[in-house]
């Protein structure tokens, strides 16, 4: 599979963009774990052309992480054309539309999922974007706004019309938001129409190595996009790869050394921002992360850890985790 002259290998895994999810940090360490792709943040047009300062730091890339797409939304062609050209400066190897983000201070201003309403502007926009930039660019989507307006499978062809070279889709509507279950039948859909000659890369749902193999043999994408299921635990990428090249689940490692790699990325997030600030771009994570799940009575420590102000408070709350995490499992083997 191939966008523009970049090749991926057999059943590429591709890192989502998230909004307070994929920063430096966490790009990378999906990266050192298998992710064949990763994505920026996504990231507001309007504020990029104001030279905002927090959102030109979102462009922040290192060779280690390629290929490495930018991600954009907005509402009106030129802005979003601006802005990719600033974008580009910053060498990417991808340039990447968003009109899949479905909360309401995007969408309900016409960004993001908002232009699936608006299917003339959006379309405006991909052209906008690929005569104004020397670089591939995609495109990710929802299946419509809601049930009754699932346009996913004409508004693929309009898409690649425009000059997109990849399409991802979510499998749910706007309406949906991350709600019941992702649809991959409009996915396969697409994939199948003899219409469309470029990769389509599907989402939603993958949380597990059985499911990905599942997606891939049975709805035939090229590529797959792993969002929530990668937050706090850029590993998954590592234990995907493993069961699609050997059908077995990978041998887990000890508690310390999935822990090691959060606080890995705790210390680079506060280089990159501050101290304080890089804490708590990096709560989420902390928050919602697998590995602490069926740890007893853990509400407390998560409410403290997301109270947490500095690092040596933060790491004092981990490493008791991990004493705890360490005492509790000798006593279940000296059961």
């Amino acid at each position: 599979m191939k966008i523009g002259d970049i090749e991926f290998g057999k059943y590429p895994l591709f890192l989502a963009p998230m909004e307070d999810v994929t920063d430096p940090a966490f790009r990378l360490a999906c990266k050192n774990f298998g992710a064949d792709m990763v994505y920026s943040e996504f990231i507001s047009a309007d504020a990029l052309i104001r030279n905002v300062e927090s959102t030109e730091r979102k462009l922040t890339i290192s060779d280690a992480e390629r290929p490495v797409a930018i991600q954009l939304y907005g509402r009106e062609p030129e802005p979003i054309a601006e802005a990719a050209v600033k974008a580009a400066e910053a060498k990417p190897d991808i340039i990447d539309l968003n009109f899949g983000c479905p909360v309401k201070k995007v969408a309900g201003k016409g960004g993001g999922a908002g232009l699936l309403k608006d299917v003339p502007k959006l379309l405006e926009i991909v052209k906008a974007v690929v005569k104004a930039v020397n670089i591939p660019v995609t495109v990710k989507t929802r299946l419509g706004w809601d049930d009754s307006n699932k346009i996913i499978t004409t508004l693929a062809e309009q898409i690649q019309d425009c000059g997109a070279q990849a399409l991802a889709i979510h499998g749910r509507t706007r309406a949906q938001m991350y709600t019941g279950t992702a649809d991959w039948s409009l996915i396969n859909e697409v994939k199948n129409n003899p219409r469309i000659h470029i990769p389509i890369i599907g989402n939603g749902d993958v949380t597990t190595a059985a499911r990905a193999k599942e997606c891939f043999d049975k709805y035939g994408v090229d590529a797959i996009m792993i969002g929530r299921g990668s937050i706090g635990q850029p590993w998954i990428f590592e234990e995907i790869k493993h069961y699609l090249e050997t059908g077995e689940e990978i041998e887990k490692r000890p508690f310390d050394y999935y822990l090691n790699i959060l606080k890995d990325c705790i210390n680079k997030n506060i280089e990159w921002l501050d101290e304080r600030r890089g804490i708590v771009h990096s709560r989420r994570h902390m928050a919602v992360s697998p590995l602490f799940k069926g740890i007893d009575n853990f509400k407390q420590t998560r409410i403290a850890m997301l109270r947490a102000e500095t690092k040596d408070e933060l790491f004092e709350i981990l490493d008791g985790i991990e004493k705890n995490f360490d005492v509790e499992n000798r006593n279940k083997i000296n059961e």
